[in-house]
């Protein structure tokens, strides 16, 4: 019973994942949300460690010490802001700022995990609560951690529908930026280094 209760609940997360991200003009992130989730070293984790009320992958972190399906998930899936780290020019491992895509598709994803563990429970502060009681921040871009508090506290605040036309734009906007900012930083290195 375990196995298809983890389906369905993975099922369920993905589908309210793409309406979000539909909502927020991010298509394909929709489309190919948590596709890992049905791998085996995932699926079989999650089906094992299934609680229906919480991610697999807290109570597998409680049992064994790690998560080997999170471990995994986050390696291969770009909306989470753990997957955003890199070396930087002192050689330090530090964060990177989320891309603008990576970044709305994560806050569809919390805010759609909120509405599946919570069910009932769930009202529009709970992906913020999250962020402020279960987020590492210190582990996260500074950037990156305003902005998702921005978004969280508007959703709270203002509803998901002012949130995700707010979020659309922003994503549209960022992407221009993030595009124009990369292509003068290779012009820069280019003409320092011929």
């Amino acid at each position: 019973m375990k196995i298809l209760r983890h389906f369905f609940t993975i099922t369920h997360h993905r589908m309210m994942v793409c309406k979000y991200c539909f909502k927020a003009g991010l298509y394909l992130q929709g489309l190919t949300h948590d596709l890992s989730k049905y791998s085996p070293s995932e699926f079989f984790a999650g089906a094992r460690f299934y609680q229906g009320n919480m991610s697999p992958q807290v109570k597998e972190r409680v049992v064994l010490g790690y998560s080997a399906a999170w471990l995994h998930h986050k390696g291969r899936n770009k909306h989470h802001f753990e997957y955003w780290r890199d070396i930087d020019k002192t050689g330090k491992n530090a964060p990177v700022k989320m891309p603008a895509k990576y970044f709305g598709e994560m806050i569809c994803d919390r805010v759609a995990a909120s509405r599946i563990y919570l069910k009932d429970k769930y009202t529009q502060r709970s992906a913020l609560e999250y962020f402020e009681n279960r987020t590492d921040v210190s582990y996260m871009h500074p950037e990156t951690a305003a902005d998702l508090r921005q978004f969280l506290t508007m959703i709270a605040e203002k509803g998901e529908k002012i949130a995700f036309k707010e979020l659309k734009a922003y994503i549209k906007d960022e992407r221009k930026r993030e595009k124009a900012e990369t292509k003068a930083k290779i012009k820069q290195y280019n003409s320092e280094n011929k």
